[in-house]
């Protein structure tokens, strides 16, 4: 499969499919961007509109994700579902990621370790995310699961793979 060059400054779709990363004149507008793009982001995005997440702060190589426990988030014992917890870091973490590669790169998950540290009854989650290291080829970011109840819920690590100038979708034809 080979991947189509983007122009630098793309905004990929994420409701197609494709990555959203933050466009040329987002990136000039720092911080403050970075934050309306992770919260368009999550909003276009039809998981992580359908889990709850919030973009709370991003910042350079970092990012902070809330989640407001709902019935929808419980496993059969009444605590929020591990996956959704990995599906909160990973998204945190990719948006910490994002601040740290070119326009244009798009990155994908090619790795995520989580150990479980204490059951979440209810109440919110943040997630906190930072950048450990952003290379040309992959980025590894760490991710901190915090409870309401200020505990360490969770820690994950995420390694991305970063391809400059390309999409993550399929050429069709």
């Amino acid at each position: 499969m080979r991947s189509a060059r983007l122009p630098t400054g793309t905004r990929l779709d994420a409701a197609e499919g494709k990555i959203v990363t933050r466009t040329r004149g987002e990136e000039k507008g720092g911080r403050a961007g970075w934050i309306e793009v992770a919260r368009r982001t999550l909003r276009e995005n039809p998981a992580t509109t359908l889990l709850g997440f919030e973009a709370v702060s991003v910042g350079l190589g970092k990012a902070v994700l809330k989640l407001d426990v709902e019935g929808k988030h419980r496993q059969l014992h009444g605590v929020v579902h591990g996956g959704i917890l990995a599906a909160l870091a990973d998204t945190a973490s990719a948006i910490a990621a994002y601040t740290k590669v070119a326009p244009g790169t798009a990155i994908a998950t090619v790795e995520l370790k989580i150990n479980y540290l204490e059951a979440v009854p209810g109440g919110s989650v943040l997630a906190e995310a930072t950048v450990l290291r952003a290379g040309r080829n992959f980025v590894v970011v760490e991710c901190e699961l915090i409870d309401s109840r200020g505990k360490l819920a969770a820690k994950a690590l995420m390694t991305f793979g970063a391809a400059s100038g390309h999409a993550m979708a399929k050429r069709k034809g």
